[in-house]
Formats: C-alpha cells, structure tokens, sequence
C-alpha cells in the first residue's frame, strides 16, 4: 500500500503543477498535439478545493434525472495519433466492420459507429461497481470528437445514465474492447439497478479485442490495449494515469472534492478512446482483405500477423487462402516455434486439398530437424509409405524413427502391423 499512496502522490503532483504553475488570471495557451487537445482551462483556486467545471471544458448538465457533468474533446482531422491520420477515420469504409462482426455489423456510415469506454470504481460484476465516468467518441468530418459524462457524486448517477441513452439513439453500432465482458454488462446492471431499460439492445456491438488477439497474440506478449497503442500504433504515452489506479483517483475525489484528482482520469479516458478508433481502423481491414497490398497498407507485414490472419482463415474452412497466408509468414520470418507450427499447419493443408507431394516434402523438412513436431511428420512419413506407395520396409523405418522422440502406444501398434506384413513370405510372380 506505501508504495501505492506514492505513486498515487507523483502523478496528483504532476498533475496539480502543470496548472498551479500558470497565473490565474492568464489567458489558456492554445496547444497543436492531439494529447494536448485534453489540457484543461486554468481556473482560479476556490479556498482548498477547486471545481471540475473550472478545471476542464464542459458544464454542468441537468435533466429530469438530476445533474451531470459533460465534457466534450475534438480531435482535429489534421493531427494524428502516432501512425494514425485521424482525419483519415470519416473515410473508412461503411462495411468495414462485418469482417470482424460475424455478419452480424450492418454497413453504416463511420459517423454512426459510437466507440464507448468506462471508468469505474472496481471490477466487481453486477451492480458492485459504477461506471463513474462514460465516454462515447464519434468520427466527423472535423476529426474525432470525445464526449464524457462524469459522475460528480453516486446521486448523479440517474443524470448520467439518462444522458447517455439519448446520446447512443445517435449511432447504430457500438464498438469497444472488451466491453461485451465488461462495459456493456456493467452498464446494464447499472441501468436496471436504477429501474431503466438499457440503451443497448438496438445496438450492433463489435467487440474489437477478439479481432485484435486473433491478430496479434502470435507477436505480442499481450494484447492490452495500451500495448497496442505503443506496438502498432507507436503511441508511448507521457505520465498517463495507470488504469488500477484510476478507482483510487476517484475516491480521493470523492473524499476531498478537489478536480485535480479528476483531470488525469478525463485524459486517460479520452486517449484510451482515440486509440480504440484508430485501431478499429486496422483490425477489420486487416480480415476483411488479406492480399499483400491491402495488409501492408494498414501495416500488416510480420510473420506472425499473416500467421494469426491463417489461423482465422483456417478456423473459417477457408483453406486456399490460409495455406497462402501461411506460406506468405514463413516467407517473411517467424520464431522457430511458429514456424514449425506453421509448416506443420501446411503440411496439413497440402494433405488436405489431395496434394500429397507437397505435403511430402514438408513433412520431410519437419522429420530432418529437432522440433515438437518431428515425431507426428515421421509419422506421416510412415503412413504416406505404407498407403501410397505400398512400401513397408520404408515405412517401418519411419516408424521407428518416430518412436526414438514418441513412444506412443499408437507407433508401436503401426511398427507391429509393418513387421508381421513384412515376415510374411511373398507370393512368387
């Protein structure tokens, strides 16, 4: 906990400095980087608190539910978010997303898609945990607009959630990460706890993180979404606020009533957002169009990408085109395991769709050197032998090769069959 409470502490002092350093009664500084867009007006100190509607862009928000806070961010078309063109966003194409939706995403305009995140005070599921801050970016022409409705206290959660429902009626698609585990429940035990119906049953949802894993769990250790922001899109944020820590920023808040603690969770939410636009941007092009050219321009050229995008294919009964993508991986380089789990996966294929020679000579080159698969290939070897070209003696050898690396009860079944069939006399011409 000691070192929880400091690393609490370096970031609130990061954070109160950048806006205690300005005089009070300066103008704001306008700022040209897309993270630079979250920079929240200076206000005057009030005694020992100072107001979130002072510390950021927004207001206070009433309805018949009570009040809220909004803010909303845009994202300027001309700026990008490391290799991202956020202008490039309103020109994606209106079916792109049913290559990743399971035919289920309808094709509508960019400016219908509402990509939704959460704040909340814990992971508790059902109605422990509140989604204190709800933020739902959009695409337009102007760039990529961020609205966040905050939470001030619990009693405003009812405000919160009726604002929300009238901002998703705008969209047809919702697109998260992994907000079919998380955010969309949460929100729903929220909205019933409150005697509402959810908002979301209209919605086509697209969850972008099972997309994401098929494409990229083969390179990277994970797929969090702030390691893609840093390994796809090369976006390393600058003293961003860590997402555990995000429950305790709120209940100093809530404690002590002083929006310092509230600005670092506003960017963290709104950059987490962004990021999810611009991969949304990659991740469905990538399945929806598996040629070279059209991969490498939204980057998709490693090994283990085009790997990830054969094993999708494959999964789908898509053969031709897996064993392509399989070929194309090993062409462009894998690590040792992978590639020896894709050569077998080729091996596999070629036996598949009747071509028998191919397949031999991979699994010739998977039997000639050390790897996990050396036994199932001599296998093969011993079985290709046996039924195809009626050769017992050669069979019998793979056979026995096989059970130097696997004694399986299964090698030593075919090494009996091979030596009783080959003990037999033959029959004279």
């Amino acid at each position: 906990m000691a070192r929880l409470r400091q690393r609490i502490a370096a970031i609130d002092s990061k954070f109160a400095a950048r806006h205690t350093s300005v005089p009070a009664d300066s103008a704001p500084a306008l700022v040209s980087s897309a993270e630079a867009d979250l920079e929240p007006l200076c206000a005057r100190k009030k005694g020992a608190r100072w107001f979130i509607e002072e510390w950021s862009h927004g207001e206070v928000v009433r309805n018949d539910f009570g009040e809220h806070f909004q803010t909303e961010r845009l994202f300027a078309r001309h700026k990008r978010h490391g290799s991202a063109d956020i202008g490039e966003l309103a020109e994606l194409p209106h079916d792109l997303l049913d290559a990743v939706g399971e035919n289920e995403i309808p094709a509508v305009p960019p400016n219908r898609w509402a990509f939704l995140d959460t704040e909340t005070t814990g992971l508790a599921g059902g109605g422990g945990a509140y989604a204190f801050l709800i933020g739902v970016g959009r695409i337009t022409h102007e760039g990529f607009r961020v609205r966040q409705f905050l939470m001030r206290e619990y009693v405003e959660e009812g405000s919160l959630l009726a604002a929300l429902e009238s901002h998703l009626a705008d969209f047809d698609v919702l697109i998260t990460y992994n907000g079919k585990t998380y955010d969309q429940p949460l929100l729903e035990a929220r909205y019933r706890t409150a005697w509402r119906k959810p908002p979301f049953a209209r919605l086509h949802h697209l969850d972008l993180l099972h997309g994401a894993r098929r494409l990229w769990k083969l390179r990277l250790e994970g797929c969090r979404l702030v390691q893609l922001e840093q390994e796809i899109l090369g976006v390393e944020r600058e003293g961003d606020l860590p997402g555990e820590l995000i429950p305790h920023f709120y209940f100093d808040y809530l404690r002590t009533r002083e929006a310092q603690h509230l600005v670092p969770i506003l960017h963290h939410n709104a950059i987490d957002i962004l990021t999810l636009a611009c991969l949304t941007a990659i991740v469905p092009a990538a399945f929806r169009s598996t040629d070279s050219e059209s991969l490498s321009k939204v980057g998709v050229r490693r090994g283990e990408e085009l790997a990830g995008l054969a094993r999708w294919l494959l999964a789908s009964d898509e053969n031709e085109p897996a064993l392509e993508l399989f070929r194309r991986a090993v062409n462009a380089g894998l690590p040792d395991p992978l590639l020896f789990r894709s050569l077998w996966d080729i091996a596999l294929l070629e036996k598949k769709l009747k071509r028998p020679q191919a397949a031999l000579q991979v699994f010739t080159e998977l039997a000639g050197c050390r790897n996990e698969y050396r036994a199932r290939a001599l296998e093969e070897l011993a079985k290709y032998y046996e039924h195809e070209e009626n050769n017992c003696s050669l069979a019998l050898e793979f056979t026995e090769q096989a059970l130097r690396f696997d004694n399986s009860a299964a090698l030593e079944r075919r090494r009996a069959r091979l030596e009783k069939r080959l003990s037999k006399p033959r029959r004279p011409l």
